[in-house]
């Protein structure tokens, strides 16, 4: 990762979760972030979100990171876990949740595992929200090119996991190096 001034640089996360969260509706209840990172998104997430909002990372500097912040902000609706969620899964129960989010992540060794491990642990009719380095544009940080998923790539691998009604997030004026999808399960 990035220093974290760098990495918030390329998103205008409160606008981004607005627009993947809840769009024209009512507010999630329980989130789940697989690899929250910074807390980047997670926080404003967080605000948002009626339930809890489980982040889930591997890193355990980035976990503590995240529960610094909660603690400072009075977020005392964020549970954050350091898990090996791709070895281990999720440790949250079957349809718990009413959002999953996987940000810059789908360029891992088996992608669909981890939507289908993200589609298990949603509501019949949750969502997931999928962010990505754009494959098609050279970007100042990101996996190498040759990695990363395109749309449709990454729209072929959710048809796979199970969720259905895949819809293209128009998010350039939000973060110009990623596209944005939503689907439901």
């Amino acid at each position: 990762m990035p220093e974290e001034a760098a990495w918030s640089s390329f998103f205008d996360a409160p606008a981004i979760i607005g627009r993947l969260l809840s769009p024209g509706s009512e507010p999630c209840e329980n989130v789940v972030e697989f690899g929250c990172g910074y807390g980047t998104f997670t926080i404003p997430a967080a605000k948002l979100a009626k339930g809890i909002v489980s982040a889930l990372d591997i890193d355990p500097g980035m976990v503590a990171c995240v529960q610094r912040k909660a603690l400072e902000l009075g977020l005392d609706n964020l549970c954050v876990e350091q898990r090996d969620f791709v070895a281990q899964n999720s440790g949250l129960g079957d349809g718990t949740q009413c959002h999953a989010m996987i940000y810059n992540l789908l360029h891992l060794e088996n992608p669909v595992a981890l939507l289908r491990e993200a589609a298990r642990t949603l509501k019949p009719g949750g969502k997931i929200s999928v962010i990505h380095w754009r494959s098609d544009i050279r970007t100042p940080r990101g996996p190498s090119l040759a990695i990363r998923p395109s749309p449709e790539q990454c729209s072929a691998w959710l048809l796979q996991a199970g969720f259905h009604v895949i819809q293209t997030v128009d998010l350039e004026d939000l973060c110009p190096y990623h596209f944005g999808l939503v689907a439901t399960r």
